[in-house]
C-alpha cells in the first residue's frame, strides 16, 4: 500500500492504537492533541509528589497490549509491566460486610455461600451460560461492524442464551440475594450503562476478567499511556501537543485534513478521530456538509452518564482499613439511585462509590508514608439541569465526608493534596458532548451496527476510534477501536 498522510485527532488509548499500528506499517502518522500530555482519559495529574491516574484504573485482557507491540516488533515488558491483582474488586454491603470478588472460581463460590448458600449452587450454570455469551460476541470485538447483516448472523444466539435481557434481570434468574444481585451484575456501569437497561450480552466483560484476570499498572496507567507513547515516537510517530483542532476539513465528501485554533492546517491523506463521535461530527464538521448525522439525530442519541472523581493524597497510611486496590461501595436504593443518575434532571441524595486505593500495591505514586486514593461518584450529564459551579464544593465535601464517618477515619485532617472533576470537565476538557464520560449508552440499540461505525458512513477517508463507536468504552473495547481502524485503512 502507498504511504499515507495520515492525522489522528486525539491522543486516547483508541488513538495512539491505532497510530502505533499505522506508523509501524510505513505510514506519516501525527497524533494531535489538545493537552500538554497524551492519554485522553487516561491522562495522570501530578500534585505534591502524588500521581492520580484521571481515567481508567482497570486494566483487563493484556493480550491487547501485548499484540500492539508485537505487530510494532517490540516487547510490552520494556515499557510497562503489569500486576495481577486478586481480589479484583472488593464490594461493599451497605451495611459495611464485604464481597471479594476473586480469580479463582471455588473461592468465588465460597464468597457467595457467605451471603446465600443457595444462591452458590447456581453459579456454575452462571458461569457457563456467561463463557456461551462470550464465545459468541468475543471474536467480534476487534472487527468492524459496518453489515446489518453480522448483527442477524449473531441475533439467534443472543434470543437463545437471553442476553437481550436487561442485565439485572437476567443475573436476577441465577441469584435471589439482592446484595449478590448488585454484585454480579454491576460491571455496565464501568462502560456507562445502567445494569437495569444494559443488555446482559456485556457480561461479556466479567468473562474477560475471569479468563485474563484484572491488572494494576506499576506507575499507574499513565506509566501504560507513557509507554504506549514512547513506542509510537519508536516506529516514527509524530506527536503535537497543546494543539486543538476545530475543523476537519472535508472536499467532495472526503476528509483531506484539519485545521486548527491558529488557524493552520495540515493537509491529510486520511483523518482519524479519537475524539468523541458525537463532538466530531457536531462540532468539527459543518451541518450543512452531513446528512446522516445532523445536530437533531446527534442529539437524540441516549447517552451515558457523567462522573464527579476527586483524587487526594493523605499525609498518613491507611493500610489498617478494610479497603483493597479496586473497592465499589454500595448503597441500599440501588435502583432508584441508577434511575436518578441516568434519567433524573437533578444530583441524587444517596451514594454509592468506587474507591480506587491504588498504593496498597505500588507505593511508588506517592511520597513516603502516604496514600493515594481516587473517588468516583456516577453523576447525571449535562442534560441534567445541575449548576455544576454552585454545587460542585458542597458535593465534594459530602463524598469526603462519607469516606471519612464509614472508611478513612481522620480523612480530611489529612489530606494534603486534592483535585476534582465534574461533568463540565468531561464536555470542555475532553469534549464529550453533554459531558458524557463514556459516550452513548450501551444500549442493544446504541451497539455493534447500530452504534456509529468506524468507518464514516458519510465521508470519505475518515475514522473514527475510542468509546463512541465499535465496540465500545472501556480500555478493552478502545484498543480494539484502534486497530479495527488500522486493519480497515490498511489490512496488511
Amino acid at each position: 500500500m502507498k504511504r499515507k498522510k495520515i492525522c489522528v485527532i486525539g491522543g486516547g488509548f483508541g488513538g495512539i492504537s491505532a497510530a502505533i499500528l499505522l506508523a509501524s506499517k510505513g505510514h506519516d502518522v501525527t497524533i494531535i492533541d489538545k493537552r500538554d500530555k497524551l492519554g485522553g482519559r487516561g491522562y495522570q495529574y501530578e500534585l505534591n509528589g502524588f500521581k492520580f491516574d484521571g481515567g481508567p484504573t482497570v486494566m483487563t485482557a493484556p493480550y491487547i497490549f501485548d499484540d500492539l507491540f508485537k505487530a510494532a516488533g517490540k516487547n510490552r515488558e520494556d515499557y510497562f509491566t503489569f500486576v495481577p491483582l486478586d481480589p479484583f474488586y472488593r464490594i461493599f454491603h451497605e451495611n459495611g460486610d464485604y464481597f471479594d470478588f476473586l480469580k479463582n472460581h471455588e473461592d468465588v463460590i465460597k464468597q457467595i455461600e457467605k451471603w446465600n448458600p443457595s444462591d452458590s449452587k447456581r453459579y456454575n450454570r452462571f458461569i457457563k451460560n456467561t463463557t456461551e455469551i462470550f464465545r459468541l460476541l468475543h471474536p467480534y470485538t476487534d472487527k468492524p461492524f459496518h453489515e446489518l447483516k453480522n448483527m442477524l448472523k449473531i441475533l439467534p444466539g443472543v434470543i437463545q442464551l437471553g442476553a437481550y435481557k436487561g442485565t439485572h434481570r437476567y443475573i436476577s434468574s441465577y441469584f435471589k440475594d439482592d446484595f449478590l444481585r448488585k454484585v454480579f451484575s454491576f460491571h455496565p456501569l464501568l462502560i456507562g450503562g445502567n445494569p437495569f437497561q444494559t443488555p446482559a450480552l456485556f457480561l461479556l466483560i466479567l468473562q474477560f476478567e475471569k479468563q485474563w484476570g484484572v491488572h494494576y499498572a506499576t506507575g499507574g496507567t499513565g506509566s501504560v499511556v507513557d509507554g504506549l507513547g514512547r513506542l509510537f515516537q519508536d516506529v516514527g510517530g509524530n506527536v503535537m501537543l497543546n494543539t486543538e483542532v476545530t475543523e476537519i476539513l472535508i472536499n467532495n465528501k472526503a476528509a483531506t485534513g484539519v485545521r486548527m485554533t491558529d488557524g493552520s492546517v495540515i493537509k491529510a491523506d486520511i483523518v482519524i478521530s479519537n475524539s468523541d463521535v458525537a463532538n466530531t461530527y457536531r462540532n468539527l464538521i459543518p451541518e450543512n456538509l452531513r446528512k446522516k448525522y445532523s445536530n437533531r439525530k446527534i442529539d437524540r442519541y441516549q447517552y451515558s452518564s457523567s462522573l464527579f472523581v476527586i483524587y487526594f493524597g493523605t499525609k498518613k497510611r491507611y493500610t489498617d482499613s478494610p479497603l483493597a486496590h479496586h473497592n465499589i461501595i454500595m448503597c441500599k436504593n440501588y435502583k432508584n439511585l441508577l434511575k436518578e443518575i441516568f434519567d433524573g434532571s437533578s444530583l441524587p441524595d444517596d451514594l454509592a462509590l468506587y474507591l480506587h486505593m491504588p498504593t496498597i500495591t505500588d507505593s511508588s505514586i506517592a511520597p513516603e508514608g502516604c496514600e493515594s486514593f481516587y473517588v468516583l461518584s456516577l453523576v447525571p450529564n449535562l442534560k441534567a439541569d445541575i449548576n455544576w459551579d454552585e454545587v460542585s464544593e458542597a458535593y465534594k465535601n459530602k463524598i469526603l465526608q462519607y469516606l471519612e464517618d464509614h472508611y478513612l477515619p481522620g480523612l480530611k485532617e489529612n489530606i494534603i493534596a486534592e483535585h476534582f472533576i465534574n461533568p463540565p470537565h468531561f464536555s470542555n476538557t475532553l469534549n464529550s458532548h453533554y459531558g458524557a464520560a463514556f459516550s452513548f449508552r450501551p444500549n442493544l440499540l446504541q451497539s455493534a451496527y447500530f452504534r456509529p461505525h468506524n468507518r464514516s458512513e458519510e465521508f470519505e477517508n475518515l475514522y473514527f476510534a475510542g468509546a463512541g463507536t465499535h465496540p465500545g468504552a472501556g480500555v478493552p473495547a478502545v484498543m480494539s477501536s484502534g486497530k479495527i481502524v488500522a486493519e480497515l485503512i490498511d489490512p496488511r
